[in-house]
């Protein structure tokens, strides 16, 4: 029986990919480097800031004395854009809502900076909804890591067995997977709907 349903944030419940691509851009450019859309997409989708700097680091050589600099800058830009573009759907409400209707436990797991998850929960209207939130600095190792999921269930006292995660890229379905937990993989935002979610319960159900 599914207990708990835990949700990756930035492009399962936030349109955000283009938000960071556009922001570390913004930071990155300032330093004389720039990162193409293809790039961030195939390498960089769904891995925390700072990761991202080691990578371009050892690829680029972007000295790691300008890491901090870069990731405050980056998170500002972030901040900037999210205030402008983080507005309700009514898919995810209805869903989050259904679902606390249902009995199911919720949770948020992103590898963003605290302050990015929060702030967009709350401006998405998705916060009262939520029974546990994590982030990248709430775990020693952000995903493709399983740490944040199974800190997750851990709190909300339910077994990987009884909880589905929604991932879209291929690091958070590799936390997702390495969790022990069922995956339900989501193309785009709109993927997540309370009906797309019943319908992979019954299925885990089903054992398809």
């Amino acid at each position: 029986m599914i207990k708990a349903i835990l949700f990756d944030m930035d492009g399962v419940l936030i349109d955000a990919k283009e938000w960071h691509f556009d922001a570390l851009n913004s930071a990155l450019r300032l330093f004389g480097h720039e990162i193409s859309r293809d790039t961030h997409l195939t390498t960089f989708d769904g891995l925390p800031t700072r990761q991202k700097l080691k990578m371009l680091t050892a690829s680029r050589g972007i000295p790691e004395g300008l890491h901090d600099l870069i990731n405050a800058l980056k998170q500002k830009f972030t901040m900037a854009i999210v205030q402008q573009k983080c507005t309700p759907t009514f898919n995810h409400q209805y869903a989050m809502s259904r679902l606390k209707q249902d009995g199911k436990l919720i949770g948020v797991c992103s590898n963003s900076i605290r302050r990015s998850v929060s702030t967009m929960m709350e401006l998405s209207r998705l916060e009262n909804y939520i029974d546990v939130m994590y982030s990248n600095e709430d775990v020693v190792a952000g995903k493709p890591d399983p740490e944040m999921y199974l800190a997750a269930m851990n709190t909300l006292d339910v077994a990987p067995g009884e909880t589905l995660i929604l991932e879209d890229n291929e690091h958070g379905i590799a936390a997702a997977t390495a969790s022990g937990a069922h995956v339900m993989k989501i193309g785009v935002p709109d993927d997540v709907t309370y009906s797309a979610i019943c319908k992979k319960i019954d299925e885990i159900k089903m054992g398809v």
